[in-house]
């Protein structure tokens, strides 16, 4: 098969945020997971990562979606993925891949194709790590922050690739695309992960990779961190924990 393109995603979405602030979003809760206690005498940290951006899913939904749409007449290159379907819903990529057809179909007749792409994603990740070790290894020493990952995919997607890095233990809430009524731009889904992590937005750091992203942790009111490629992801967590470190800020 055709070889897969390093994916230009970004890390996990971070935030930072002092001790003991308190959430400022009004967003139904659902089923949150307490989160872990920090140290004794350490800064209370939150990480909060997209999934895309942490592991490096992208161009496996970008083979996933190619196969399923070609049918309809419609070529979905891998530059052409990245500025239509990443960070946005289903619904407005659906929408947004009719409009590259060469000959008229509407969102539904690809709808109905989604079960299919769902098993394609699934074959395609196979047993491979989508997660560096270094990053891996990186959220694990964080045991003096609260972590957190927040997602457009959905958990059957998602789930088993951070089950498979032994993640889920680490981690203080997974917002994933079903958790939400408003996707990326809005900023609920940053708003719910604040929340359920107890943490301010005024003092969040967020590590972002789509413009859907960005936008929705900023009118939440957290400071981005854009990280154009997947293999930064780690070195520019590490930057911000030192920096915040001496603020004595959070990390979500």
């Amino acid at each position: 098969g055709d070889s897969v393109p390093q994916a230009n995603t970004a890390a996990p979405s971070t935030v930072a945020t002092a001790p003991g602030a308190s959430g400022t979003a009004t967003a139904p809760l659902g089923s949150a997971a307490p989160a872990p206690a920090a140290a004794p005498g350490a800064p209370t940290t939150v990480a909060a990562a997209d999934a895309g951006a942490t592991a490096d899913t992208e161009p496996l939904h970008w083979r996933a979606w190619r196969d399923i749409v070609a049918p309809f007449g419609i070529d979905l290159d891998w530059v052409t993925f990245q500025t239509t379907c990443i960070g946005v819903t289903d619904s407005a990529m659906l929408h947004k891949l009719c409009a590259l057809a060469d000959k008229p179909v509407t969102p539904d007749e690809l709808r109905v194709h989604y079960p299919q792409k769902r098993k394609l994603f699934h074959d395609l990740v196979g047993g491979r790590s989508l997660i560096s070790q270094d990053l891996v290894s990186l959220i694990k020493s964080l045991t003096q922050y609260r972590l957190g990952v927040v997602t457009s995919s959905n958990l059957a997607e998602i789930e088993p690739i951070l089950q498979k890095e032994r993640l889920l233990q680490v981690l203080g809430t997974v917002i994933y695309g079903n958790d939400v009524r408003h996707h990326k731009p809005d900023p609920e889904p940053y708003l719910i992960a604040m929340e359920r992590l107890g943490v301010a937005a005024c003092d969040t750091v967020v590590f972002e990779d789509s413009a859907a992203g960005m936008q929705s942790a900023r009118a939440a009111g957290c400071r981005v961190v854009q990280v154009r490629a997947v293999v930064q992801v780690a070195a520019q967590v590490r930057d911000e924990v030192e920096q915040n470190l001496d603020r004595r800020h959070d990390l979500l």
